[in-house]
């Protein structure tokens, strides 16, 4: 796996083998960067279930000033810190050993403010995406006029509204679906669908 854009265009990442991790394709992490175009530049990050770290990682490179990862697996959380350090950019990311929900309180009693948002959690456990959207639905983390997206299943599409978030954009591509989440402000919730 590479970095596809920017200041580490080309570098190599490290991955996990042989365990049941997904990682977004190429394909689908280049149509969403191409989505959030400029606003990744000078924003802060966060990554959910971050596996080898291949989002937070293209967000720096692409001039995101921090990133934070969330991530519980052992072995992932060790990928991501050789990917950090390879690239010479572990003073910009910091990685929590947490489970998701955790991790969410943890940043919201230090009151962390992200601007984007990317959750990534294994297809197959659906309960996971509920549990987590629902965290950040209640703690105060997106910032205003931030977005959340969460790489799901097509075949499992996720909720339209939370109290304080809406949905606002769907893509599909292949098997898989990023749904756009902002806060509820006046929002109108639409999809965007796109092959």
């Amino acid at each position: 796996m590479r970095v596809i854009a920017g200041k580490y265009r080309r570098r190599t990442l490290r991955t996990l083998d042989g365990l049941a991790l997904r990682p977004t394709s190429d394909r689908l992490r280049e149509t969403l960067f191409d989505i959030l175009g400029l606003s990744v530049q000078g924003a802060r990050w966060l990554d959910i279930y971050a596996g080898s770290g291949a989002i937070g990682i293209e967000a720096l490179s692409r001039g995101a000033v921090e990133v934070v990862f969330i991530e519980s697996n052992r072995s992932a959380i060790n990928v991501i810190r050789q990917n950090l350090k390879a690239l010479n950019i572990s003073t910009k990311a910091s990685v929590m050993a947490a489970d998701a929900s955790v991790g969410l309180q943890q940043l919201a009693t230090r009151e962390f403010i992200a601007d984007s948002i990317f959750l990534d959690p294994p297809y197959n456990l659906a309960d996971e995406y509920q549990a987590t959207l629902e965290c950040l639905n209640d703690f105060a983390i997106l910032g205003a006029g931030g977005v959340i997206i969460a790489e799901h299943a097509r075949r499992n599409p996720l909720p339209e509204r939370f109290s304080r978030l809406v949905r606002v954009r769907v893509v599909e591509q292949g098997d898989a679906a990023l749904s756009f989440y902002r806060r509820a402000g006046g929002l109108q919730s639409h999809d965007a669908r796109e092959q």
